[in-house]
């Protein structure tokens, strides 16, 4: 008698799932496809415009990317795939954490826990993303949350306090200052217009204060 092959159904949006069933279909999906888990329903993103979307991502990743080439103890990812809980499996914009810290990998090399900062690029997704997303993220620890909300021309910096999340308050200058990564500065003002330049040189300054090299030794 022949054996039978398992088929394995799509992934579709609002589908109600473990994270183990919503891993096994989505290693079915074709690679370009991204799915998230979140609070155990599946969420099917949108194919990604240049100017909403990869663009921006391209100026955040950029700047986290020259941080951690400058501080060791930091590690850096492009939409790692993260388990938080039993019901959230998500693929972040970016994430920074320190090794041995809140988060750990995996037997498959997923991230396991929390990341100690969490960015998103939020176009058409900015309901989630500032919705169950963040609560999910709260309640999992997550200490720090950035959300570029493209449309709306905004950008919010959370820390979490007490098991909630709080607005980073920038300086008269409009810089903001991680309360996690010392020397990790974002001049918001600059890189809401696009002025990735500035962007960078005043994250050089804060690569250059004593906070950051107090962190790195």
């Amino acid at each position: 008698m022949a054996l039978q092959t398992q088929i394995c159904p799509p992934l579709e949006n609002g589908d109600r799932l473990s994270y183990r069933e919503f891993e096994r279909r989505y290693a079915a999906m074709p690679p370009h496809q991204k799915a998230e888990l979140v609070e155990g329903v599946v969420y099917m993103a949108s194919p990604l415009r240049f100017t909403t979307h990869a663009e921006p991502h391209g100026r955040l990743i950029t700047w986290l990317g020259v941080y951690q080439s400058a501080t060791p103890n930091a590690a850096m990812g492009i939409e790692p795939t993260v388990r938080l809980d039993a019901d959230n499996e998500f693929q972040p914009d970016g994430v920074l954490l320190i090794p041995g810290g809140s988060s750990q990998l995996s037997q498959e090399g997923y991230i396991q826990g929390s990341p100690e900062l969490v960015v998103e690029i939020a176009a058409s997704s900015a309901a989630i993303d500032l919705g169950d997303k963040k609560q999910v993220y709260r309640r999992n620890g997550v200490q720090e949350y950035l959300v570029w909300q493209i449309f709306d021309e905004k950008l919010d910096w959370f820390y979490l306090e007490d098991g909630v999340y709080q607005s980073l308050a920038p300086d008269d200058e409009g810089i903001l200052r991680s309360r996690v990564f010392p020397g990790l500065w974002l001049n918001r003002p600059q890189l809401l217009q696009n002025n990735l330049a500035v962007v960078l040189n005043m994250l050089q300054l804060g690569l250059q204060s004593s906070e950051h090299e107090v962190f790195v030794q």
